[in-house]
C-alpha cells in the first residue's frame, strides 16, 4: 500500500506542474489569472467532491470502485493531451546536457522516505521506532546531498536557483502553509463526522460538499477580477477568512445541524478561491517560460509535502490531544464526585429497566460515563488542532508584503520572448 501511494503521488505531482506550466506559458500575464481560475477549480474542488462521489460508490458498491472509475478518465485524458498537447518551440531547441541521474536517485530517496516517515510516524510512535529514525536519517541525507549537487552542476535535474526570485520564494511558502492546512483540515473534518457526529460515508461526502461549491462560485469572479485589482490584496483577504472559518470550526460542538457546518465551509471554499488562483498568478508573474515547468514543479510538490505534513501533524497532535483531555476529564470522574453519581445512578436506573441485573448495571453504567468521557475528549482536541489552523493563516498574512505585485510584460510574458 505504501508503495502504491508513493506511486500515486510521483503521478499526480507530475501531472499538476506539466498541466500549470502549459496553461501559464499559453497565456499572456494579464490573462493568467482568468485562466489559472477555471484550472484551480479542479485542483480545490474536485478533492473536495471526492469524497461524496467516493461515499456514494462505497456504499453503493464497494470501495474498489473508487480506484476503477478512474480507468476511463484516465484514457480519455491520454487521447486529449495526444490530440492537445505539443512541446513549445524553446523545448526542442534546448540543448541536450544529459540526465542527472544521481539528483534523481537522491530525491527518490529523500522524498520516499519522507513520504513513508510521515505515513507510518503516528502509528509507530514517531521516533521511539527505530525504523521512523532510519527514514529522517535518510530524508536528511538524501535531500541535503540533492541539493548541494543541483546548486553545483551545469544540468540539474531541477533548478533550485528560482528560489532567488523572493516573490516566488515567498509564495512557494505561503503553497506549503496552505497545503498543512487545507489538507489537515480535510482529513479532520471526515474523521469529525463519522466517528463524534455519527454520519456514514455518503452524507459525510454530503457534509463536505459546501467548500467545493463556495470554490465553484468564486473561483471564476476572483480569476476575471485579479487582473483590475491588487492581486495581494485577494491573497489577504483568503488567509483572513480562512482562519475565520476554522476559527468557527472550533466554536462547534457535538449537538451541530448541517447548517452550521455548512456556511463555514461555503466561506471557506470562496476563501480557497481567493488563495489559489492570486497565489499561483504572483509567484509565477516573474518566472521566464524556459523556468515555468521547472518552478511550478517545486511549487506543486511542496504544496503536496505541505498536504503530507498537515496530515501527519494534525493526526499526531489530534491523539495526544484526545489522551491529554481523557486523562483530564476522568480525574472527575469518580465515585466521590457528586456530578459522577447522579449521572451513575441514572444509567444504572436506565440499564436496570432494559432488564439487566444490579451487577451488570452497575458495569454498564461505568461505561457509559467513560464514553461520555471520551466523547467530549475527542471534541476538545478537535477545537485545539481547528485553532491552531486558524492561528497558522493568520500568522503568515504578514509574508505577503515580502511579494513584489505582479505587473504586465514580466519575465514570463510569452509575448515578450
Amino acid at each position: 500500500m505504501i508503495v502504491f501511494r508513493i506511486l500515486q503521488g510521483l503521478c499526480g505531482g507530475a501531472l499538476q506542474p506539466l498541466s500549470q506550466a502549459i496553461l501559464l506559458e499559453s497565456f499572456k500575464p494579464e490573462d493568467r489569472g482568468k485562466a489559472m481560475g477555471f484550472w484551480g477549480l479542479g485542483i480545490v474542488v474536485a478533492p473536495v467532491l471526492g469524497p461524496v462521489l467516493g461515499g456514494w460508490l462505497t456504499d453503493s458498491y464497494s470501495w474498489r470502485w473508487v480506484f476503477y472509475i478512474n480507468i476511463p478518465i484516465g484514457i480519455l485524458s491520454v487521447i486529449m493531451a495526444q490530440l492537445y498537447v505539443f512541446d513549445p518551440p524553446y523545448m526542442k531547441r534546448r540543448a541536450g546536457g544529459g540526465i542527472d541521474a544521481w539528483g534523481i536517485g537522491m530525491l527518490a530517496v529523500g522524498i520516499g522516505a519522507l513520504q513513508i516517515m510521515l505515513d507510518k510516524g503516528q502509528q509507530d510512535d514517531w521516533f521511539e521506532s527505530h525504523f521512523i529514525v532510519w527514514l529522517a536519517v535518510l530524508t536528511i541525507v538524501g535531500l541535503s546531498a540533492f541539493i548541494i549537487r543541483e546548486l553545483r552542476i551545469e544540468h540539474p535535474i531541477v533548478n533550485l536557483r528560482v528560489f532567488k526570485e523572493r516573490t516566488y520564494a515567498t509564495g512557494v511558502f505561503l503553497m506549503t502553509v496552505l497545503g498543512f492546512v487545507l489538507y489537515g483540515s480535510l482529513v479532520l473534518l471526515p474523521i469529525w463526522l463519522q466517528t463524534l457526529l455519527g454520519y456514514p460515508s455518503l452524507q459525510a461526502g454530503i457534509a463536505l460538499a459546501p467548500r467545493g461549491l463556495g470554490s465553484m462560485l468564486a473561483m471564476p469572479f476572483v480569476g476575471a477580477f485579479i487582473g483590475r485589482f491588487d492581486a495581494r490584496k485577494f491573497l489577504a483577504t483568503g488567509l483572513f477568512l480562512g482562519s475565520l472559518t476554522l476559527w468557527r470550526f472550533s466554536q462547534l460542538n457535538a449537538d451541530v445541524g448541517y447548517w452550521d457546518l455548512f456556511w463555514p465551509q461555503f466561506v471557506q471554499g470562496m476563501a480557497l478561491a481567493m488563495l489559489f488562483v492570486p497565489l499561483s498568478t504572483i509567484s509565477m508573474n516573474r518566472i521566464s517560460k524556459e523556468n515555468m515547468g521547472n518552478a511550478t514543479s517545486l511549487f506543486n510538490l511542496l504544496r503536496n509535502i505541505g498536504g503530507s505534513m498537515g496530515i501527519a501533524g494534525v493526526a499526531t497532535m489530534f491523539a495526544r490531544r484526545q489522551q491529554t483531555f481523557t486523562n483530564t476529564l476522568s480525574a472527575h470522574v469518580t465515585p466521590y464526585d457528586a456530578g459522577t453519581q447522579r449521572m451513575s445512578h441514572g444509567l444504572q436506573s436506565m440499564f436496570g429497566a432494559q432488564g439487566a441485573d444490579p451487577a451488570t448495571a452497575y458495569h454498564k453504567a461505568y461505561v457509559g460515563l467513560f464514553g461520555l468521557v471520551q466523547r467530549q475528549a475527542v471534541m476538545l482536541a478537535f477545537i485545539d488542532v481547528f485553532q491552531l489552523l486558524a492561528v497558522m493563516f493568520l500568522a503568515i498574512i504578514p509574508l505577503i508584503l515580502i511579494m513584489k505585485r505582479p505587473g504586465k510584460g514580466g519575465p514570463g510574458d510569452v509575448s515578450a520572448h
